[in-house]
């Protein structure tokens, strides 16, 4: 069962690595289509991850889910000293309290 694709292989392999640490088994396909495109259309040589096992298909659809939100935050100020922090950071770069959940 395809479980998720994406155009950049570096979105895939983070995706593929949360799924592989949450114990659940995929396969990478289409790795080494991109030379194909030209005689592909170019969403059919994307990255593709599918599970081994299906029944794990809702977990594996809320770990993605989860990625895709924290990939979506936005910078935040530290509640402590007040320091602007990037989205990507899970701890206050300047005083290292973690981000106010």
């Amino acid at each position: 069962m395809l479980i998720y694709t994406h155009e950049n292989p570096v979105v895939v392999a983070n995706v593929q690595n949360l799924l592989t640490m949450a114990g659940i088994e995929v396969l990478l396909k289409n790795q080494f289509a991109s030379g194909g495109v030209g005689e592909l259309a170019a969403v059919d040589a994307w990255p593709e991850l599918w599970l081994v096992n299906e029944r794990q298909a809702e977990k594996a659809q809320q770990i993605i889910a989860n990625a895709k939100r924290q990939g979506q935050r936005e910078d935040w100020f530290c509640p402590h000293c007040k320091e602007q922090n990037g989205a990507a950071f899970e701890v206050c770069w300047q005083c290292e309290t973690p981000f106010p959940e």
